[in-house]
């Protein structure tokens, strides 16, 4: 087993350790439970609720809840908009960097909002210093919104019966307070010795090797691409994102950014176990998320470790894989690894081209965000798993001929339709974004750097990462454009906010009903068998909504040109 294997099983090693402990303080946090850190943060908590008017003890219905989350989220959006729009004449700016354009704003703005961060600029000249630092700030409120979100859902199904699901802007804060921030700085720390840039200062003037004059953009990145991370946001401070020298220096750097972004997924997953004390079932979602993501990732580091045949065949030595688009100072396996990781949960940063990769990984990377429940982002990956729980206790309860019941409540005809309506609306979103680009030369074709089906590819990429708030792409396409801009910015903001407000209706719904104690003939959620039926149920669906695409796409990519 050679040394890049096992630096990849190091890095999911290390990722599964911290999530558990950290599932389990998450756990405590959201359960008003003692932490060692309690002394240090409840006052910081206690001051912003003094200054904010907020009454953390006041408990709000699913729809005060997610009516909350909206207002807030408009205030953002509306100050981040405005910012972008006026940047150029605003402090911070040492390398006079231009507004943007109202609809590059309106997308970027929604992008940040949603945790996307689609980034249809480069970092070195689109943004100023104050833009980047308020972008950091929405990588810090979208992750906790996320999480508060998924707060509520645990709310929902501690109590047997109840409406009162706890209190947003307060599962909010903790969130920001006790989890984001503090883990941020001790990654931030790591980054910044490692030679990630943190500085307010312009453009360095440097001379190479070869004599020439060169300007390196700098700035507060370590601080910007640790919460880029931990919020699974994943926007780069540079164009280059986690390929960039400045962003990603090394091994170490790789590593540390590899395990932040997973850790928070990952935990939110035992956090469901200890606080509903069902730590079984959290094991049993873990193990079907773990079994989708080894089942993209594997056969990525064998196509990308294997070598591109073509390039082969004119008689270059393939021992390194498959280098085109990758940095040396990662290798070909850890980036295929950093391929899956980042798009089967929503951060989007990329460490390689995911455009370079062959066509079955770019397929395997599109079915990652396509099914988008394997891990996902903070909070909302346990939202959308949810989904399928509910759809594969239905469909098991129709099997067995018993009322659907989870968790002791039934679910009846109103959470279906809830549930369907979500399930169905991702691929709505994406399928049909891309079939209208694709009809429409003048958006579509003249954007496209690759024509024929890699350049198919690229367009469903990108209405895919828009579609599972992910943000990376097949940069071969042109996307800085006002139908770009407009088209994935409503996406955006249609596939962030339903997918949350779907689940904690479902949520509040089953948490008003009358409790169910469980007997012998209960189905129960916590075993192999239900955990196959939910892996069947997010396979099938998503083998009937996207394979059709995927045809036309990375699969006839992959028949054209390396299947001789």
């Amino acid at each position: 087993m050679n040394t890049e294997i096992l630096g990849i099983i190091a890095m999911f090693t290390i990722t599964l350790v911290i999530g558990i402990f950290l599932g389990k303080y998450i756990a405590n946090v959201y359960g008003y439970k003692k932490t060692f850190l309690d002394t240090i943060f409840q006052p910081v908590e206690n001051l912003i609720y003094k200054i904010s008017g907020i009454n953390p003890n006041k408990q709000m219905t699913w729809k005060q809840n997610m009516f909350a989350m909206l207002t807030i989220n408009v205030v953002w959006f509306i100050i981040g908009f405005l910012l972008l729009l006026n940047q150029s004449w605003l402090p911070l700016n040492p390398d006079r960097n231009p507004d943007m354009s109202p609809d590059l704003a309106f997308n970027t703005a929604i992008s940040f909002l949603v945790n996307c961060n689609l980034q249809h600029y480069s970092g070195e000249t689109g943004v100023s210093y104050l833009s980047q630092l308020y972008l950091m700030f929405l990588q810090f409120v979208t992750a906790a919104t996320g999480m508060a979100a998924m707060a509520v859902l645990f709310k929902a199904f501690k109590d047997k019966t109840t409406t009162e699901l706890g209190n947003f802007y307060d599962f909010f804060t903790k969130s920001m307070i006790r989890i984001l921030v503090p883990i941020s700085i001790v990654v931030a720390l790591i980054l910044s010795a490692n030679g990630s840039t943190m500085t307010f200062e312009g453009k360095d003037h440097i001379t190479t090797l070869e004599g020439q004059k060169a300007d390196v953009s700098r700035g507060p990145a370590a601080a910007f691409i640790a919460i880029k991370h931990l919020g699974t946001n994943g926007g780069g401070f540079f164009g280059a994102n986690s390929a960039h020298p400045l962003e990603n220096p090394n091994y170490v750097t790789n590593m540390t950014e590899m395990v932040t972004q997973m850790i928070i997924p990952f935990a939110m997953v035992f956090a469901l176990g200890f606080y509903l004390k069902k730590r079984k079932l959290s094991w049993t979602i873990f193990t079907v998320m773990t079994i989708g993501f080894l089942a993209l990732t594997i056969p990525n580091v064998i196509n990308e470790t294997h070598g591109n045949p073509l390039i082969t065949q004119m008689g270059t030595n393939p021992h390194l894989g498959a280098m085109e688009g990758k940095e040396i100072r990662f290798g070909s396996t850890a980036s295929a690894y950093w391929s899956i990781a980042t798009t089967v949960i929503s951060t989007g940063s990329v460490n390689a081209m995911h455009d370079s990769t062959m066509p079955l990984s770019g397929m395997n990377q599109l079915l990652a965000m396509m099914i988008n429940c394997f891990y996902g982002g903070c909070g909302v990956g346990i939202l959308n798993y949810f989904i399928f729980i509910i759809l594969a206790v239905f469909i098991s309860g129709l099997m067995v001929g018993r009322t659907p019941e989870f968790l002791g409540k039934k679910i009846e005809a109103k959470e279906m339709k809830i549930a369907m309506i979500v399930a169905l609306f991702h691929p709505f979103l994406i399928l049909v974004g891309t079939a209208l680009t694709a009809y429409l030369p003048e958006f579509g074709a003249k954007s496209l750097n690759n024509p024929g089906f890699h350049g198919f590819s690229e367009m469903l990429y990108e209405f895919t990462s828009s579609s599972a708030n992910n943000g990376s792409g097949f940069e071969g396409l042109g996307d800085n454009t006002p139908w770009w801009n407009i088209s994935t910015g409503i996406v955006l903001l249609l596939s962030r906010f339903i997918p949350i407000i779907g689940p904690i209706a479902i949520a509040g719904l089953l948490a008003q009903k009358k409790y169910i104690p469980e007997s012998s003939g209960t189905l129960k959620t916590d075993t192999a068998t239900f955990g196959f039926m939910t892996l069947a149920v997010i396979l099938l669906i998503a083998a009937l909504s996207f394979f059709p695409a995927l045809t036309l796409g990375p699969i006839a990519e992959q028949l054209q040109y390396f299947s001789k």
